[in-house]
């Protein structure tokens, strides 16, 4: 099938959607780097491709289109009425309502002209990108329907929580937090979370507000990197001695003990029951003592005097009661 070009003065046209869609690679940034959302290269015409050789390539949305007819007809563009994610974070369809009357319908992002989408988003990523908690709470208040996804990405596939998150804006986590959004949601960028951004930038009370809104701290990121194994290996970089880098230290320091606090907080340790592993490996096999299933730990998550007794042989017993 021949290539089908699309003159920019039709950029608002509906598309003919039996069009294939090629799939996307997302290069990889740096972990610590809130990418600003400069959109894509200006360009002269919008340009839709139809793939020849469809068994080259792997169509995202596949789903989606599969079911649509191809047809002679084109609908003009009213305005994008609802936003949703594609699963996994990979790009974005958006519900449109059409000047010819037709019933509202999902479209790709990748099917709709630039400056359409950008209407609609660019207040969204702006609000976001400032943590401006005013901006996005009047945004949020106008979506009653609940038509715009708290969760729409960026072609990085990072949410609006990440970016709030790595600015440390407490309001803004709660805010979206409230709205819906995905606390656990991984970017395609490393695979970061809300509790990476705000542990890698340093902001301990927006990585103590995530946790206490049910962030999960174990979840890793494409480096298999926890929140805080990110932090501490921050921390082992920063200068000591430094006065310029003393603040930023204690605020690791902090972000640290949140994270350790939310992880191992819960129960405590009544013996250990077995050892395995060497090194940074070690394990221990734990008894809690709130009766929870037995579990094996780092030992660097274990009081030193109960390992250094379970090294000497030391046996424990649990006392039932007092007698006379």
């Amino acid at each position: 099938m021949d290539s089908l070009f699309v003159n920019q003065a039709l950029s608002r046209l509906k598309l003919s959607p039996k069009l294939k869609i090629p799939t996307y690679l997302f290069s990889y940034q740096s972990p610590l780097h809130l990418k600003p959302n400069h959109g894509s290269k200006p360009c002269n015409s919008f340009t839709l491709l139809a793939i020849q050789n469809q068994q080259e390539t792997q169509n995202p949305l596949q789903e989606t289109t599969q079911n649509i007819e191809d047809d002679e007809s084109y609908g003009e563009v009213s305005k994008i009425i609802g936003s949703r994610a594609l699963e996994g974070g990979k790009g974005m369809e958006y519900l449109i309502e059409w000047k010819d009357g037709h019933t509202p319908s999902w479209v790709p992002s990748d099917f709709i002209a630039k400056d359409v989408v950008a209407e609609y988003e660019t207040p969204w990523w702006t609000a976001a990108k400032k943590a401006d908690e005013s901006a996005l709470s009047q945004i949020l208040s106008e979506n009653e329907d609940e038509r715009r996804d708290v969760n729409a990405v960026d072609s990085d596939g990072r949410t609006a929580l990440l970016f709030v998150s790595g600015l440390g804006s407490e309001p803004c986590v709660k805010l979206l937090a409230e709205a819906g959004a995905d606390l656990d949601h991984r970017d395609n960028s490393g695979g970061l979370t809300a509790l990476h951004m705000a542990a890698g930038y340093v902001k301990p009370g927006v990585v103590k507000l995530l946790a206490g809104l049910g962030a999960d701290p174990e979840v890793k990121d494409d480096r298999g990197l926890t929140p805080l194994d990110l932090a501490k290996e921050i921390l082992r970089v920063t200068p000591k001695g430094n006065p310029m880098q003393f603040g930023r230290r204690l605020g690791l320091e902090s972000v640290i003990r949140n994270l350790e606090e939310e992880l191992f907080e819960y129960a405590e340790v009544q013996e250990i029951l077995e050892k395995r592993g060497k090194g940074k490996d070690l394990e221990y096999l734990v008894k809690w003592k709130d009766d929870s299933d037995n579990e094996w730990v780092k030992a660097k998550f274990i009081a030193e005097d109960l390992v250094r007794d379970f090294e000497a042989g030391l046996e424990y017993a649990v006392a039932e009661g007092v007698m006379g």
